[in-house]
């Protein structure tokens, strides 16, 4: 009995989910001797006796079902050539990043020191028992085609060569939607195809599936146009040997309605581009540098549709849209192949993707207000958080319908949830403000730099690239903490406003300091007396330039923080009170609460205030913002005072800011059910919008939700940020943790960017003002 039990307590410790459900792998606990004995002997041998008997056990036992291989032998990577399996690591190991981040799908990279293409065939296939997927990557052809279909026909797991396959995938999405808009049908355009290797022959076979006529394309390899006279052609390239004689790129362009670049940069010139028909598809994904730039094809002709393989401009075709949704819905049916209807299946979900309205995240994450479908965007941006849920599903379908699909899914929902669960909109949402503080890193100040929680924090800003902190403290007992702990504090500055080397700067603060707050309660003596406190002298810091945002509040009460804030940096123009504002990260995305922290029962015209500010700030992150005003009263259900405060602020700030989606007063169950709203309130601006503001009465009204959604674990609060501050100035919560901290330094170095350049913008305006001025004084 206790045997049994026992092997029973072995199976759960290395079960992955049961035989049919797709769900979230937790990390095993491997702490007590208890858990070592299960994850290892004797443990183990109960799962490999399970296995034993029956082999399709080894995915509900290991981690086979989750892991994929991406596998080199060196030969072709990206644009470098042969160089060998060892200098092709970084880009394995770099696809496997991808892959993890993406779509939670676990790698090994492994490169092979074999260029005999059977050979190589025979070395994977023996590791067909470890994974649940291969990845064939930079091998150069023709010996990929060969190898690739060698493996699916030996091997039983999905296999895929995401240099051919992947391009082809992602510019044939692409190319629907171009084509949709510049109302030409697939099977009447004429394709000129400028490069002949793997990624060009896939393409083109690809397009074919999709409607494209095999002979109205004309190739070109790096000897000129494939034609049925060349005696040089390899196998691979004869079919494809459409024209009737030699011709120059520059004729072939003549009249053709799509380019499709997989060749070297700069081959097209903007003449060629001129001679193209009407409405013209030019795809130059040549890297780094396309077969003819954004700006000379665009120049070239006002109607074309243009996208390369780069990042910096619209329309990037890059393959990260592809392989690791693909691989998540190969993996999780258990396909035995990935066929062509999985590609087709992600071909069409991407194009139809892109055609529906993008979430904010996706505006934040590309500094764009609003990208909508049309000639700048026919095709998924990388870091929209959809692209799991929508593509995965679409392949994991296409597989059960074509018969390759071995585990079939039955509840399509649970499949989606439990997607969106593996990575979180809330990972997606710090990303993408993570990328907007790398762009252009500011100086934080940290007044509280004698904590360990601080120190580590200021490390992981620094390290990653988002910021340069700056350390206020005793540097003894900074130093001190940070050995102690293994911090590396290497090139960051530590300052004590105490010490005698900080007397000049004290002196100069405090000067600044005293004509700002002589009439205010502050005499001289208490001007510099108050410059050695930590966040007197952080803020002077950034109220003087010589630093661009602090953090302070983690050892300190809330109003002890704000308060030198006030003093120092002052509100903004025509801002009467500051207020506090939490950013919740929840599965469905960014959520803004306010006022969290400040004003305890606000007027309604404060109220106003308060929800102007919070709109303005939500826009900063490049989120539209829509609001609902909070109360226990929907629309004048309740004739109470507090009902009326909350209509009345409302009416305010649609005076103000008409434009404004803002609704209210209502409760908060109406906020976020638009079948309620719409069906007893039609009236709303917000009946068919989802609601990602909420505005409360008062501030217990909001601490109050915003602690009860942190500590039921329904999402993770990024704040206090402060609002209404002429500079960034943020608070920390008691204790709070690392993760928190660096957050908050994220929040506060893309809050510096923005008042930067919003300062930057008035002193332009006010120079061309002024150089208005003098001309018009000079005329008179």
């Amino acid at each position: 009995m206790q045997n049994d039990l026992r092997k029973q307590q072995a199976l759960e410790y290395h079960s992955k989910g049961r035989p049919g459900k797709i769900e979230v792998i937790p990390t095993k606990e491997a702490k007590t001797q208890r858990d070592l004995s299960l994850a290892y002997s004797p443990g183990v041998a109960a799962p490999c006796l399970e296995i034993a008997e029956n082999v399709e056990n080894v995915y509900k036992y290991t981690a086979k079902g989750n892991l994929v291989a991406v596998i080199s032998n060196g030969t072709a990577v990206l644009g470098l050539g042969d160089i060998g399996p060892e200098a092709g690591k970084p880009v394995m190991e770099g696809k496997g990043v991808l892959f993890k981040i993406f779509a939670d799908i676990d790698v090994f990279d492994i490169e092979i020191n074999e260029k005999d293409p059977e050979r190589f065939v025979q070395i994977v296939q023996a590791l067909e028992p470890t994974f649940g997927g291969i990845n064939l990557e930079d091998i150069k052809a023709p010996e990929c085609f060969y190898i690739e279909q060698e493996l699916k026909k030996r091997l039983n797991i999905p296999v895929m060569h995401d240099d051919q396959h992947g391009t082809a995938i992602i510019s044939a999405a692409a190319l629907l939607n171009a084509l949709e808009i510049q109302k030409k049908k697939i099977d009447k355009v004429k394709f000129v195809v400028s490069g002949a290797g793997a990624a060009a022959m896939a393409c083109i076979m690809l397009y074919e599936a999709l409607g494209a006529r095999h002979d109205n394309f004309l190739v070109f390899d790096r000897k000129g146009v494939l034609h049925k006279g060349r005696t040089d052609l390899e196998f691979f390239k004869q079919k494809f040997a459409n024209a009737k004689g030699a011709m120059s790129l520059a004729q072939a362009m003549k009249d053709a309605d799509v380019f499709i670049g997989l060749s070297a940069g700069n081959v097209v010139s903007a003449d060629m581009v001129k001679s193209m028909a009407r409405n013209p598809i030019v795809f130059a994904m040549a890297n780094p540098d396309p077969e003819i730039s954004w700006e000379e094809a665009t120049g070239a002709r006002k109607d074309i549709i243009m996208a390369t393989g780069r990042s910096d401009y619209p329309n990037q075709v890059n393959n990260v849209l592809g392989f690791p949704y693909i691989f998540r819905g190969a993996l999780d049916v258990r396909a035995k192949h990935i066929n062509e209807e999985m590609k087709l299946a992600a071909v069409k979900a991407l194009a139809d993707l892109a055609k529906t309205p993008v979430p904010d995240i996706v505006n934040m994450a590309y500094d764009e207000k609003n990208i909508i479908f049309g000639e700048n965007y026919i095709i998924p941006k990388p870091l929209d958080p959809r692209l799991l849920a929508t593509v995965a599903p679409a392949v994991a379908k296409a597989a059960m319908e074509s018969g390759v699909a071995k585990l079939p899914i039955t509840n399509w929902d649970n499949y989606i949830t439990n997607l969106n669960k593996r990575l979180g909109l809330d990972n997606q949402v710090m990303r993408v403000i993570g990328n907007k503080a790398r762009r252009d890193p500011k100086r934080i100040v940290f007044a509280e730099a004698d904590n360990v929680k601080i120190l580590k924090a200021a490390q992981i800003v620094y390290d990653e690239g988002i910021g340069y902190p700056i350390l206020l403290g005793d540097e003894n007992k900074i130093n001190s903490i940070a050995a102690a702990n293994g911090i590396d504090l290497t090139d960051i500055p530590i300052f004590d406003p105490r010490s005698d080397a900080m007397e000049e700067k004290r002196n100069s603060y405090s000067e600044i300091f005293f004509q700002k707050r002589g009439r205010k309660g502050f005499n001289a003596y208490e001007s510099k007396k108050v410059m050695k406190d930590r966040n007197y002298f952080g803020c002077m810091m950034v109220e003087c330039g010589d630093a661009d945002a602090m953090i302070s509040g983690l050892a300190k009460n809330y109003p002890d923080t704000i308060r030198p804030a006030l003093h120092t940096i002052g509100t903004e123009d025509g801002v009467k009170k500051i207020a506090g504002m939490y950013l919740m990260l929840t599965k469905k995305g960014p959520l803004f609460l306010a006022d969290t922290t400040v004003n305890f029962n606000p007027t309604a015209e404060e109220l106003a205030e308060i929800t102007l500010m919070v709109a303005k700030e939500v826009r900063q992150f490049n989120i539209i913002p829509r609001i609902a005003m909070l109360s226990y009263s929907n629309f004048g259900s309740s004739n109470s005072s507090e009902a009326k405060l909350v209509a009345e602020a409302r009416k305010i700030v649609k005076g103000k800011m008409p434009s404004l989606l803002v609704d209210g007063e209502m409760q908060a169950s109406v906020a976020f059910n638009k079948e309620l709203m719409k069906e007893n309130y039609p009236f709303s601006e917000l009946a068919d919008k989802d609601v990602n503001t909420l505005i409360f009465p008062n501030l217990a009204a909001g601490n109050i939700a915003y602690n009860l959604m942190k500590e039921l674990e329904t999402a993770d609060a990024v704040g206090p940020i402060l609002l209404g501050l002429k500079k960034p100035v943020h608070i920390l919560q008691l204790g709070s943790t690392v993760r928190s901290i660096y957050n908050m330094a994220l929040i506060a170095v893309v809050d510096a960017q923005i008042k930067s350049k919003t300062a930057t913008d008035e002193i332009v305006k006010r120079s061309r003002w002024w150089k208005r001025f003098r001309k018009v004084s000079k005329d008179i």
